[in-house]
């Protein structure tokens, strides 16, 4: 009995999933009898017929879904009846399949191809012990055959890294090893690493390494490795970045060899001498360590102090030679010369005559010459006599008359050399500081005629560099050369006619980047005209609360554009549950990280533990001028413990969250309520923060002074409702309508100045007609309004009227003129509105009031586009209308995905509501279907079918 109702089940089952066979045996239940485990009522083989077994040209690949995109498995075999998919063990409906059929001309046997799509609901909805799979089965007349088995999954790469490349500092020729852990993904993300944003070859360098485990290793390391490294994971889905790592490779300094001993520095006695070396060898480079130990070193010296020679006392003269000579000596040795002393001076040897003249001539004795030969010698000492009288004569007379020409030309018997000399004095010129680029070259005559301009403040922050010539002894000879060189140099400058520039103290101006305190003091008083952020007073949270159903609503807190709105439907029915939002004004707790800069207020909604079944809007304004060329911009959300986590960027794509730009405001859809932040990344110096500037006047204590107070805050509501809390405190009235001002990331520092003030009425306290604040101090003032104050005095007391300007700009950058034309007296002046007062009454409305679009027609709506239409009327059309370009993926996951849009209109125009723009786009998505009309049929079924596995329809 058992048996034969299982084969008429078996046979039913066969004839419901196989009606395609058309074989007469398969409803007579043979099939029964060969079922499998599996539950399969298919046969493996039928004998009778002739034929050969399928052969798989095309088996079906392992696929991953991409988002929500279906994926399409194939197979092709020959020769094949049928082929149909089995999927985890179940066959495939036969609607599901798409077959094409075709001849193959070699062997004349019919070959098939078929394929079907998998949708990601169709993976998400099956769980077993392994992946979700699917196979080929082929029909011939022979039997079966079947294909290899092809999985699916669902492709994903989560966003945190499990482990961050850390910064190194190793030394030169160190090894170097960068960890990266990708985050999880499937497929497995693959990892490059980046280097200064370069991508890593490690094949074109042997020196480097990625292969190894993701991380990058460089065996050696040099100077040119240092960078920051960042490593890249990516899948066929997304790609993530890890934090980057700051490598240094630095140098640690070595000596270079020791120099030659110097010279004794004295020439005789106890001295000494040194040698030196340097820490060049290598220098230390990128914070290495500098050298250790003495880079000089010093020994002491005796030099001997030289000995000049003296003569020892002549000898004995010698016998007489036979030439009737004798000789005599002495030698240089009393003392000898030592130590490079000098030699004695003279002749060390004497000789003269020893017979006086009776000595032997050719052994003859004297008196034995003949008289002709005395004669001779007689004559010839004659005239030897007369010659040299006559010389000495000759330079008797030359003598005499050059005496008495010199008597005639200076008539005086001395003459005063001084006289020669007395013209000359020597001096030196010696500068302040050497290398000063300000003074002119001493050898160089200066051009009066030329002017220098400069765009910038001339600002002189050393006291030395304020005077020219400190020692005004050394101009004492000549004083004329001190004026000019002072001439020279105020030419040089371009300033030479300012007044101004005269003195030594120049206040006022600061140089860029200075961070030193912007605090200018009254010389009676000590009042501080720029004051000290920290100074302002702390305030309690800006909060607000509200009790919501079923129906949903609207939260705002007034006058900061920070809203909250509720759906329609996202709280269960019979549930209501208080909601409040709440907005941080002490110190943010979320502190700029490098570059990042803080775009928002910290906007906290909750309770935290609410559940909502549709996504609730969250509008929180921004300071940035959007542009994605420029700026990254990050949802931030703090976690329980007080850190903070990046949600997503906003040009993302992802389906846990949406984020819609607008110029002033972002506009979030959430899951979930927490504390949200806008932080941005300046991708260039163009980068463009909107800075709302205001100026505020009270009188002071005293009745002649008036106090005006510039402010420069992020352009967003809640900041500068800090700033009129503030006045209102201290009696202040605005006394212009704000501006914008757009200033630049590009380090250029802001110049606040009071400009054109009635001369003979008005007058400023000295320095404080322009002040100067520091780029840093602008770019990340979140939570701190800067305050710049000016104080002015009347000269009499009947003058009642001010009138001036107040000019805001950076350098470089773009500039404002807040023109103040005020009365000073309570009674006559003008108020001048703060906020509008449209969201100020109603901070919490429930229910169909707090919504612009009618429930009834927001139903008819949602009703039109969430039904797939294939001629183009659907909420993808409705989304584009809206400027609703980017991230679809995220309504395609929401069961209306016209609700939520519709939800992000109502965020969008809260204070508008700007129905008839909604009309216009509706009106343009009819026109656009009426274009569509003349699609082919098949292409509309198509794009339904697409459309409906997109849905999980």
């Amino acid at each position: 009995m058992g048996r034969a109702a299982a084969a008429e089940g078996g046979a039913g089952g066969a004839r419901r999933w196989l009606p395609w066979l058309g074989l007469c045996f398969w409803a007579a239940g043979a099939a029964a009898a060969r079922g499998n485990d599996n539950g399969e009522v298919l046969p493996e083989s039928i004998p009778s017929a002739p034929g050969t077994l399928p052969h798989f040209i095309e088996e079906p690949d392992d696929a991953y879904i991409i988002k929500s995109n279906p994926i399409a498995l194939r197979c092709k075999a020959r020769p094949a009846m049928q082929i149909f998919f089995k999927c985890n063990g179940e066959w495939v409906h036969q609607d599901e399949h798409v077959s094409e059929e075709s001849l193959d001309e070699s062997s004349g046997l019919k070959v098939r191809e078929v394929f079907i799509n998998v949708t990601r609901q169709q993976v998400e909805d099956f769980h077993g012990p392994e992946d979700y799979w699917c196979q080929c089965v082929a029909w011939s007349h022979l039997g079966t055959s079947k294909s290899r088995k092809a999985s699916v999954r669902i492709a994903y790469l989560r966003k945190n890294f499990e482990q961050d490349p850390q910064g190194r500092e190793v030394p030169i020729e160190g090894m170097i090893v960068l960890h990266c852990r990708p985050p999880e993904g499937v497929p497995a993300a693959e990892v490059e690493w980046l280097k200064n944003e370069e991508p890593i070859d490690s094949e074109q360098d042997e020196n480097i390494d990625t292969r190894a485990d993701h991380n990058l290793i460089i065996r050696q390391a040099r100077l040119s490795d240092s960078g920051n490294y960042t490593c890249m994971a990516a899948n066929i889905v997304a790609k993530r970045r890890s934090l980057s790592a700051t490598v240094v490779v630095y140098v640690n300094g070595g000596w270079s060899s020791w120099t030659e001993w110097s010279a004794c520095n004295v020439r005789c006695g106890r001295g000494w001498q040194k040698r030196s070396r340097t820490c060049t060898n290598p220098a230390p480079l990128n914070g290495g360590a500098f050298c250790e130990g003495m880079s000089v070193q010093k020994i002491t010296c005796t030099s001997l102090c030289p000995v000049d020679g003296s003569w020892e006392v002549w000898s004995e003269w010698s016998v007489c030679s036979p030439e009737c000579e004798h000789l005599r000596i002495r030698e240089c040795t009393a003392p000898p010369p030592r130590n490079g002393g000098k030699f004695c001076e003279g002749l060390s040897q004497e000789s003269e005559n020893c017979t006086d003249g009776l000595c032997i001539l050719d052994k003859k004795p004297l008196h034995e010459i003949k008289p002709q030969s005395i004669e001779n010698a007689s004559d010839i000492a004659l005239y030897s006599g007369l010659g040299a009288a006559i010389v000495a004569v000759a330079v008797l007379v030359i003598g005499v008359t050059l005496y008495r020409r010199s008597q005639s030309d200076y008539g005086v018997d001395v003459i005063d050399s001084s006289a020669l000399t007395g013209g000359f004095q020597t001096f030196n010129f010696k500068t302040v500081r050497q290398g000063n680029s300000l003074l002119l070259n001493s050898s160089m005559q200066p051009d009066l005629t030329v002017s220098r301009t400069y765009s910038g403040p001339i600002c002189l922050q050393d006291p030395l560099d304020k005077e020219l010539m400190t020692e005004s002894s050394l101009f004492n000879p000549l004083s004329d050369i001190k004026v000019k060189v002072q001439s020279s140099f105020m030419v040089s400058l371009g300033v030479s006619d300012r007044p101004e520039y005269h003195g030594k103290n120049h206040s006022g101006t600061f140089p860029h980047g200075n961070n030193r305190s912007f605090t200018t003091m009254h010389p009676r008083n000590k009042t501080p005209y720029i004051q000290n952020l920290s100074s302002l007073p702390t305030r309690t949270e800006l909060r607000t609360t509200g009790v919501f159903g079923h129906l949903g609503g609207r939260l705002v807190i007034p006058n900061t554009g920070v809203s909250l709105l509720i759906p329609h439907g996202a709280i269960p029915e019979e549930n209501s549950w208080e909601i409040y939002m709440s907005i941080n004004q002490g110190e943010p707790s979320l502190q700029s990280d490098g570059s990042e800069v803080i775009l928002s207020p910290e906007v906290t909604c909750g309770p935290p533990d609410m559940i909502v079944t549709t996504p609730f809007a969250l509008t929180i304004p921004h300071c940035a001028d959007v542009s994605s060329e420029h700026w990254n911009i990050h949802l931030k959300k703090r976690t329980q413990q007080g850190k903070w986590e990046e949600v997503m960027s906003v040009e993302d794509e992802s389906t846990s969250c949406y984020c819609l730009l607008d110029p002033f405001a972002c506009h979030v859809l959430l899951d979930s309520f927490g504390t949200y932040a806008l932080t941005g990344e300046p991708i260039t110096d163009c980068a463009v923060k909107q800075l709302k500037v205001a100026v505020f006047g009270c009188m002071s204590c005293n009745s002649l002074d008036y106090n005006l107070r510039v402010y420069c805050v992020d352009n967003t509501p809640w900041a500068f409702q800090e700033v009129v809390s503030d006045e209102r405190h201290q009696g202040g009235q605005l006394l212009e309508e704000p501006k914008l001002l757009h200033f630049k990331g590009n380090t250029f520092s802001l110049q606040i100045s009071v400009l054109d003030i009635p001369p003979f009425l008005w007058r400023i306290k000295p320095f404080t007609a322009c002040q100067e604040v520091p780029f840093s101090r602008v770019w990340c003032s979140n939570w701190q309004p800067l305050h710049c104050a000016f104080s002015l005095e009347r000269y009499t007391p009947t003058t009642t009227q001010l009138s001036c300007k107040i000019c805001i700009r950076q350098l470089k950058g773009h500039e404002q003129i807040l023109q103040v034309q005020t009365s000073i007296l309570e009674s006559e002046r003008e108020t001048i509105t703060f906020f509008a007062q449209e969201d100020s009454t109603f901070p919490a409305q429930t229910g169909p009031k707090a919504f612009k679009i009618p429930y009834s027609i927001r139903q008819r709506i949602c009703a039109t586009f969430d039904t797939p239409n294939a001629k183009g009327k659907d909420w993808q059309m409705l989304a584009q209308k809206n400027s609703i370009n980017r991230n679809l993926s995220y309504f395609a996951t929401q069961s209306s995905p016209s609700a939520v849009i519709l939800n992000l209109w109502e965020a969008r125009h809260q204070h508008d509501g700007d129905l008839d723009s909604l009309a216009c786009a509706l009106e343009e998505i009819g026109r656009t279907h009426t274009k569509l009309s003349s699609i082919t049929e098949s292409q509309l079924d198509e794009a339904d079918f697409n459309y409906s596995r997109q849905n999980g329809l």
